[in-house]
């Protein structure tokens, strides 16, 4: 296994000897130069699969909206409908640091407001951290976050939850709105911010962003410079179907496997072949 840093010194330690991915171990990882993954999970199964791979961060995503409760995108999901997949991941984990997506409407009016949501993520749903969306008009809210000790992850870029504003699904961060982007991803950090999630931004500037900033940066649809990846377990395991973005990368065929696994069941059902003796009492 290679060697990472330790959020407790300097000295490099085995990954599998830290019992618990902490902030400060992911800073250590971007001062050293060393990439890590993250991935989005809603229930036991999966993030305990993910754990034992090695994946040290997991994002419980307001994308369950649209990859696990069947919606057409993320804006309809509510704080308690998220909650318990947080608690779900959370409480079958030990070591991944648990992130939490804060969904559209529930910290977006005051810095108080996504203050008392981001509580509720913490307390009722294990949460060691959330993640907000948005530019320079979600600092303040990351400020407050930062200053009451919840560690926050700011999401730039392409924002989902505003994605009828930004036109639908479109790259930003082209001609003069990527000093926009440099700029927000400073103050996000100067308020506190631990890291910043990029998404759908040329590759160069996500660059720029992560060379001008002293925490690390997570891209999806943002190249190969950002100090560390994020995708939605269901795109890269090869689970859902029908046209993909352009960033995704499928490392299995989820789909046909499991399409083929109750086909099958379905016929031995239908021809007395399951149960067999061996299943019968």
């Amino acid at each position: 296994m290679a060697e990472q840093l330790s959020p407790y010194g300097n000295n490099p330690v085995s990954m599998s000897t830290v019992s618990r991915v902490r902030i400060p171990h992911l800073q250590q990882m971007k001062e050293a130069g060393k990439k890590w993954a993250m991935l989005t999970a809603y229930d036991m199964y999966t993030a305990a699969i993910f754990e034992e791979a090695g994946i040290p961060v997991l994002l419980i995503g307001d994308s369950a909206s649209n990859n696990v409760l069947g919606n057409d995108s993320s804006l309809p999901i509510t704080v308690d409908e998220l909650l318990p997949l947080v608690r779900a991941v959370s409480t079958s984990t030990r070591r991944p640091l648990i992130i939490a997506d804060l969904p559209f409407g529930s910290y977006q009016a005051s810095p108080e407001q996504c203050f008392h949501t981001a509580v509720r993520f913490m307390k009722e749903g294990g949460a060691h951290a959330v993640k907000l969306e948005g530019g320079i008009g979600m600092v303040p809210q990351a400020e407050m976050l930062a200053r009451s000790g919840i560690p926050v992850m700011a999401h730039i870029g392409f924002t989902p939850q505003a994605e009828h504003q930004l036109g639908g699904y479109r790259v930003q961060g082209r001609g003069d709105n990527a000093r926009t982007l440099i700029e927000a991803a400073k103050a996000f950090e100067a308020a506190g911010a631990f890291a910043l999630l990029i998404e759908m931004v040329p590759g160069e500037i996500a660059a720029e962003i992560t060379r001008s900033v002293s925490i690390p940066t997570v891209g999806i649809g943002a190249g190969n410079q950002c100090d560390a990846q994020v995708l939605v377990w269901q795109d890269m395991a090869g689970l859902r179907s029908g046209k993909l973005p352009r960033f995704v990368k499928q490392y299995a065929d989820m789909r046909t496997l499991l399409l083929n696994a109750a086909k099958e069941y379905a016929s031995e059902v239908e021809t007395s072949i399951f149960p067999g003796p061996e299943h019968t009492f």
